[in-house]
């Protein structure tokens, strides 16, 4: 059975809607339930970002995702107010730039990179929040980077086909780690 109840919080401007938008289209290419609910702070860059991001194999009873089977965090207060709630035996995604902390609980597994360095060093300074994301569909085994492949063209806006590349070589990094 597939349920990955995934919960991605940071900053507006980190990519976070974006990462629950991929996950999303997987898991419709995948033939899977799905659902999303995105929420916003009073800003878009630099205020709170997060969204709640259901996959399953069965019905999804509800939308909300309160404790998470995966968190994937791009900022220290997202790291500080979501990682009680993930479930014992979860799995927690962090970037290690961003978050100096190290987590504290026994019962999750905790996967640290450091993504937007990784993203500068690269020359994909935007694409941290897609590193992530393949970092997460590697280590869960949602989706190959072959199966992304299609889905990201999808995604990305015919009038930038640049956008295409650069998301690709992001995601081939996350996959590599």
């Amino acid at each position: 059975m597939i349920n990955h109840q995934i919960l991605i919080a940071g900053f507006g401007g980190q990519g976070i809607q974006f990462a629950g938008k991929l996950f999303t289209y997987i898991g419709m290419h995948k033939n899977l339930e799905v659902s999303l609910i995105p929420s916003y702070g009073p800003e878009m860059r630099g205020g709170t970002s997060n969204c709640g991001v259901n996959i399953s194999s069965m019905p999804i009873a509800s939308p909300l995702v309160i404790n998470p089977t995966e968190l994937i965090v791009m900022n220290l207060p997202s790291f500080e107010k979501f990682e009680k709630a993930v479930v014992p035996n979860g799995k927690l995604f962090l970037d290690s730039t961003m978050i100096s902390r190290t987590g504290t609980r026994q019962d999750i597994t905790y996967y640290s990179v450091p993504a937007t360095k990784l993203a500068d060093e690269n020359n994909i300074k935007r694409f941290a929040n897609v590193i992530m994301c393949a970092l997460f569909l590697k280590k869960t085994g949602l989706c190959s980077l072959d199966e992304a492949e299609p889905i990201i063209k999808e995604l990305v806006p015919a009038s930038k086909p640049e956008l295409f590349d650069l998301n690709m070589k992001a995601l081939s990094i996350g996959f590599e780690l």
